[in-house]
Order: structure tokens, then C-alpha cells, then sequence
């Protein structure tokens, strides 16, 4: 096997395991990465803004207000204005959204990340890199990322759907 074809198939292993990872968690919890990520930053900061919650998991305000209009029909969040400023709105877990939050598996990246800060940093760097330099030669350097590891459709601001 020529090095291209490890380097592919590295690669296609990372989205399998980023895929199989998504799946595991859309079937036990009922729930996307994106989604996990939202409840969890709403339980450990608790009332908190949209705004924070966009700052937070590196996304969108309107992607984030997207996701909470899909938690919030299904009744695991709901928003609450604010009394004492009327431009804010709070989210909150609802009592369900909390119960299946304690059952959820960790997020992928979380998991990464503990291994990943476990490098030295001259390996960490090394894999920084590379991986910089393997998104460059794949076309994907302007192409918007959140530190979410998930696949399937990913919303963007405009609310329209594209495939990962």
C-alpha cells in the first residue's frame, strides 16, 4: 500500500469512528452531537443566553437557536425571557431533558480530548500540523467547523440543510 492509500485510509477511519460514534448516540439518547453539546453547556452553566451558549460550543447564534427550537419541541429545554432585560432569553433543561442528558454518552471529542492532552505538546503540535496541512490539501480551509466531532446534515444559519 502506497503512503496516499494509509493516509486515506486513516482518514476513513476517523469519519467511521466520528460516524459509528454518532450513531451510537442518536439511538441511545435520541440525540445529535450538536444537540448533546447545547444541553450539556445549558446543565453546567445554567441560566445562560443563547448567546453564551453560541460563544460556548463555537457555533452560530442561529444555528444555536435552531437546535434549541428542535430540543424545545420535544420538550428538553425551554427559554425564558429575562425580567430584567427583555432583549435576553435563558435556556433551561426541562426535567426530561436532564434525564436523558445522565444517560447520554460522553461526547465524542471529549474523549479525544483527554487523550490528545495526554501527548507531549511536540506530538500534540505535530498533529496540529498535519491535520492543518490534510484540510488544506482537501479544499477545506474556509469551510466552517465547530469543535463538535459529528456527521450528517449540519444546519446552517439559514436554516438549510447540507450534507456532511
Amino acid at each position: 500500500m502506497n503512503n496516499y492509500e494509509h493516509v486515506l485510509v486513516a482518514l476513513r477511519r476517523v469519519i467511521r469512528a466520528t460516524d459509528l460514534h454518532s450513531k451510537r448516540l442518536s439511538k441511545n439518547a435520541g440525540l445529535t452531537g450538536p444537540q448533546l453539546l447545547i444541553m450539556r453547556t445549558i446543565r453546567d452553566l445554567g441560566e445562560v443566553t443563547i448567546g453564551t451558549i453560541a460563544d460556548k460550543v463555537s457555533l452560530s447564534q442561529a444555528t444555536v437557536t435552531t437546535i434549541l427550537d428542535r430540543l424545545e419541541h420535544r420538550q428538553l429545554v425551554y427559554r425564558v425571557r429575562s425580567t430584567q432585560d427583555k432583549r435576553k432569553v435563558h435556556a433551561h433543561l426541562t426535567e426530561s431533558g436532564a434525564d436523558i442528558l445522565s444517560r447520554a454518552p460522553n461526547p465524542l471529542q471529549e474523549d479525544f480530548i483527554k487523550k490528545f492532552q495526554n501527548l507531549h505538546e511536540w506530538e500534540q503540535n505535530m498533529i496540529l500540523a498535519s491535520l492543518q496541512r490534510v484540510a488544506n490539501m482537501m479544499d477545506a480551509d474556509d469551510i466552517d467547523a465547530s469543535p463538535v466531532l459529528d456527521v450528517g446534515p449540519m444546519l446552517k444559519d439559514d436554516g438549510w440543510k447540507e450534507k456532511a
